[in-house]
């Protein structure tokens, strides 16, 4: 079938049968549409965490043009790398903890689907309690709360609140997910078009900030702080989809020009996350603060209340992502639980995470923390997966294997070389990292006065440790995979 006579999206009697019980989406039940990935993946990113992100650079101690260069520079390398993931999961119709079992074994990918899991409960419970700020500030701002509180009770309230929406929309599938950012996204873009006129014309930004007034950072001093902010929001930011990206991208017809789908999918993360980084920057430097509430209260006044009001959605369109990304993590795990049912346990399990989250008093500190901390394993299982994928599968993967169950001969049950290469590259990126608490600080980092460069150790370790032992350690069951001629299907063409 052909892109232009394929269907728009997913036929709506296939899409809920292969949702049920994890397994690769046949070619009937894929969209032909590359602009529901533009959407999917623009509306994850228009949200108050990436204009949050932008101000931690400022926060940290950068001048805003600093800020703006790690923004841009590591972003376009991150999101370059992220559209590679993408193309996998259009080649293969399986999700990114699946693809793991090739370079991880059967049973030994079960580590990395549990990180993933976990990941994603983390991440539901950020982006919810990040925006718990605003909706105190907005509250605040009408007499409901007093802005100067606490508010536990309140915030603890509107999380729950979050949390049934999201919920409820990853509960449906990815057929909701796709319609939700389709029909939410364009109406917001024009919320943040008039916040960021009104923020860049009327508001006196100063464009030649330079850093805190008798504190600007020089030398090696600024070297660190912006490697450090690169790892958190510039490649950082890119790394951490790269385990969501075959979850969304297996959708999609392998009639699409896969030029066509890497463009919009890249297009759509780095798009808002640059521009809500810029954003949010800007701001900063008008009371260096990374508090949600007080850089849009601060700044837009009586704007601000029906501003608030739109961009909330960006919460819920980044969770449902990661609600529904738990849910197929899990049942990488061999979990015979129904996906919908995972998705009201991720719920649950998030809610509690935000609770722990509104009683934590160092906002920067928590965020920064919890971001360097996700670099140290996403970098590596990257590195290990592209190795395996365009060296070791040469370009080739039989799909069907990947289903086999546990025992099959066809896969591994662990893979020694997947498991050296993944602990060394995270003991890489630990020695090359730089946080803001001592735990995270590696002693190669230290040494080079806090140059932070875990992202690239942690990487290119695993890659080049699974280079040299990943073909041997594959190469038995690679033997037990191979079809005849007469079983070759599309299954068995490149990848590349």
């Amino acid at each position: 079938m052909s892109a232009s006579s394929a269907p728009s999206s997913p036929p709506p009697s296939t899409v809920p049968e292969v949702e049920a019980a994890l397994q690769p989406v046949p070619e009937s039940a894929r969209s032909s549409s590359v602009s529901g990935q533009f959407w999917i993946w623009c509306g994850a990113n228009i949200a108050p965490i990436n204009w949050v992100l932008g101000a931690l650079g400022v926060k940290l101690g950068l001048g805003l043009s600093d800020t703006l260069v790690v923004l841009v520079v590591g972003n376009l390398i991150g999101m370059a790398f992220f559209g590679v993931f993408v193309l996998m999961g259009q080649r293969t119709g399986v999700t990114g903890m699946v693809l793991g079992r090739a370079a991880f074994g059967r049973r030994g990918n079960y580590l990395p689907a549990a990180i993933q899991a976990c990941l994603a409960i983390g991440w539901s419970s950020v982006n919810t309690w990040i925006v718990l700020d605003l909706v105190m500030a907005l509250l605040g701002k009408i007499g409901l709360v007093d802005p100067h509180g606490t508010n536990h009770v309140w915030k603890i309230a509107v999380a729950a609140v979050i949390m049934v929406i999201q919920v409820c929309i990853s509960w449906i599938g990815y057929r909701a997910i796709s319609a939700f950012e389709r029909w939410t996204v364009p109406p917001t873009i024009v919320v943040l078009v008039v916040m960021s006129v009104v923020a860049w014309f009327f508001l006196h930004i100063d464009w030649s900030y330079a850093g805190p007034p008798g504190q600007v950072l020089t030398g090696s001093a600024r070297l660190a702080a912006m490697t450090g902010v690169m790892t958190a929001i510039g490649i950082g930011w890119g790394i951490t989809w790269f385990t969501y990206a075959a979850d969304y991208s297996r959708f999609v017809s392998k009639d699409m020009p896969r030029r066509r789908l890497y463009l919009a999918s890249t297009l759509g993360q780095f798009i808002p996350v640059v521009w809500l980084g810029v954003l949010g920057a800007t701001l900063a430097t008008k009371n260096g603060s990374v508090d949600p509430g007080r850089l849009i209260v601060d700044n837009f006044g009586a704007l601000a209340i029906p501003v608030l009001l739109l961009v909330l959605h960006g919460p819920v369109a980044t969770n449902i992502l990661n609600i529904y990304t738990f849910t197929v993590a899990t049942q990488a795990l061999d979990v015979r639980v129904p996906r919908r049912t995972l998705s009201s346990v991720v719920g649950v399990l998030s809610m509690a995470a935000v609770v722990f989250f509104i009683y934590q008093e160092d906002f920067a500190s928590v965020l920064d923390t919890w971001l360097v901390g996700l670099v140290a394993w996403v970098s590596t299982w990257g590195g290990i997966m592209l190795v395996h994928y365009y060296r070791v599968e040469r370009g080739s993967i039989r799909v069907d294997r990947l289903f086999d169950p546990v025992g099959t001969r066809r896969l591994p049950d662990v893979n020694w070389a997947g498991y050296t290469a993944f602990f060394t590259g995270v003991f890489a990126t630990w020695l090359f990292m730089y946080g803001l608490i001592p735990f995270f600080q590696g002693p190669i980092a230290v040494a080079l006065g806090g140059v932070d460069l875990s992202w690239l150790a942690g990487g290119l370790t695993s890659a080049a440790v699974y280079a040299v032992l990943g073909p041997r350690a594959a190469r038995p069951a690679r033997i037990s995979a191979l079809p005849s001629v007469a079983e070759r299907t599309d299954d068995e063409l490149p990848l590349a």
